[in-house]
């Protein structure tokens, strides 16, 4: 038996199992359903919501504790993000971020603010709706890119940069809450409350740097496989706790603790072992999402919520599609992100859930965001779809009439086509060339097509994944393409639509190592070449030349070990 505290009573364990039976039952039918419509899994999960919640077919009524549950999905999928990341790449990501999404942040929060004020409400409820609202969905955002498997593409990185901005300032806008409700100027506690937030966080660098790293070394050295998933679960949810603890996010702590295992030798094996937690709360999430909508509050005032979440939809388009611009991203990408990023995300509910412990916000007023907020998270999945639809399409008008007549297929009856012509790509173009083998090289960098067209090689410019270019090229009969992008995402969908338009040709592409091969392998690449492998066999075979042996001899053993290496891919 558990013992409810909302009602006072004790509820049986036989109801949470009851519970989680109706939501795996809602998920398994509604998801895969959703996603055979071209939908994606989180309307599905979101339907799902819907049906088992108090407006559906009323299954489950806990709405708030299964949100509470819910929310640990976000803090996974921080984490996942953080350990994908690394410093030097955020580092390199700090125009986009500090940029374009702190543009976006102010400008809509600025403009959502004087739409509130506008109806009516007092300036401190005001600030906090509009900045709240200004907030997107993470968990829908990356949830989507990555689905697509497009967080490498120009869209991905620029959508993370505006998310990542967002989530850092969950934190200031949590304190800008309190600091409103009690209507005073910083006092002494919240300098405290600073400076602790910012001791704690230093101690979460210092530990990770030179605690947890040498703390996982001894735990895998017992080759007990349930042991390092518990410590990779008590390593998230407890950077979590400790920061939620003074004050500051969850998310934004699962966050830095990802970070700060970016670089760690462990990372694979961590990231293969929370991913099934991250996948089944965020579920999880969007499904209490569902059951958060308010169908009695929008059938009594229909109007005025669609009138409410059109209008929040438009302005967050704008001001991103205007950010887009300003950051001198291309229009049909711009469209693309304003449209993905456009509904308010899942802080909102815990903002707005503050404000009404604060006293700072009444309780219908904050039923009437948290129905806007999911109201427009229902929307935010068909805006996605049609975004990346308008996308294709500007994408496919863009290329000049006269630009196809550029591209000419070589006169040979069979040929090769290079996808991708940075240092691996000339190098490639050398050996074919040296070997008579005639090749068409196109690349979407004008850098490298300039200076490989100047150098006399035979490369144009154009995206390999588009339909059209590879058309005019001649591909359907090119007697191999061969990929040599060095982004590992881009390579295995590129990779992955090659082999979907040209199923019979032979598809070489480039490696980073042997789960990257693997995944190619997947995605219909005839052989993935591993640059870690060619690197060891090279190296090998020069220590075993240097050692005396003949070189028949290891050219035999580099064969074998390659053979068994790529084999073992299938």
């Amino acid at each position: 038996m558990f013992y409810d505290q909302e009602d006072g009573e004790t509820v049986p364990e036989t109801l949470y199992l009851t519970h989680i039976l109706f939501l795996l039952a809602a998920a398994v039918i509604t998801v895969p359903v959703f996603q055979r419509l071209g939908l994606g899994s989180v309307l599905g999960y979101l339907a799902a919501g819907a049906i088992v919640g108090p407006w559906g077919f009323g299954l489950i009524s806990q709405v708030e504790e299964i949100r509470h549950i819910a929310d640990f999905g976000v803090v996974f999928l921080l984490f996942i993000i953080g350990i994908e990341l690394n410093f030097t790449r955020l580092l390199a990501m700090k125009r986009m971020v500090f940029g374009l999404g702190l543009f976006q942040l102010m400008v809509t929060g600025i403009i959502l603010s004087g739409a509130a004020l506008y109806l009516g409400m007092p300036t401190n409820v005001a600030i906090i709706i509009g900045f709240s609202l200004a907030l997107s969905s993470t968990a829908f955002g990356l949830q989507t890119l990555t689905e697509k498997n497009q967080m490498e593409s120009i869209a991905g990185r620029t959508s993370f940069s505006i998310l990542l901005l967002q989530d850092l300032a969950v934190v200031p806008l949590l304190t800008l809450v309190s600091f409103l409700a009690h209507d005073t100027s910083v006092t002494g506690d919240s300098g405290f409350a600073f400076i602790q937030g910012f001791l704690v966080i230093v101690a979460v660098i210092i530990a990770g740097r030179f605690i947890i790293t040498p703390a996982l070394r001894l735990i895998a050295a017992s080759h007990n496989a349930e042991v390092f998933i518990a410590a990779a679960v008590l390593l998230v949810l407890g950077t979590a706790w400790l920061m939620e603890a003074v004050g500051l996010s969850m998310a934004l702590g699962a966050f830095l603790a990802g970070l700060l295992l970016a670089d760690s030798h462990y990372r694979h094996q961590i990231v293969a072992d929370i991913q099934p937690f991250r996948g089944l709360l965020l579920g999880l999430f969007f499904m209490s999402v569902g059951m958060f909508v308010d169908f009695g509050l929008l059938m009594q005032k229909p109007l005025l919520i669609a009138g409410l979440v059109i209008a929040l939809l438009l302005i967050k388009s704008l001001v991103i599609f205007l950010a887009c611009k300003i950051s001198r991203i291309n229009t049909a990408t711009s469209i693309r992100v304003s449209m993905l990023l456009s509904q308010s995300g899942e802080f909102g509910f815990v903002l707005f859930g503050l404000a009404v412990v604060s006293g700072l916000m009444a309780m219908d007023l904050f039923q009437m965001l948290t129905l806007i907020i999911a109201m427009s998270m229902i929307a935010a999945p068909f805006l996605a779809i049609a975004g990346e639809r308008i996308e294709k399409t500007l994408r496919n008008k863009a290329i000049p009439a006269s630009y196809h007549d550029k591209i000419k297929e070589p006169d040979a009856e069979t040929f090769v086509i290079l996808a991708g012509f940075g240092r691996v790509g000339r190098r490639v173009a050398k050996i074919l060339d040296a070997g008579h083998i005639p090749y068409l090289a196109l690349d979407n960098n004008p850098d490298h097509v300039t200076k490989g067209q100047k150098d006399g090689f035979s490369v144009i410019y154009g995206d390999a994944s588009r339909y059209d270019v590879l058309n005019a090229m001649g591909a359907a009969r090119a007697s191999a393409i061969v990929v040599t992008i060095d982004k590992p995402g881009i390579t295995q969908q590129l990779v992955h639509i090659i082999h979907t338009r040209y199923p019979k040709t032979p598809i070489y592409a480039r490696g980073r190592d042997r789960e990257h091969c693997e995944k190619l392998y997947k995605a219909g690449a005839t052989i993935p070449v591993s640059e870690t492998l060619e690197a060891s066999v090279m190296l090998g075979g020069a220590a075993l030349a240097a050692s005396g042996v003949g070189d028949e001899e290891v050219d035999a053993l580099l064969d074998d070990f390659r053979e068994v290496y790529y084999q073992a891919l299938k």
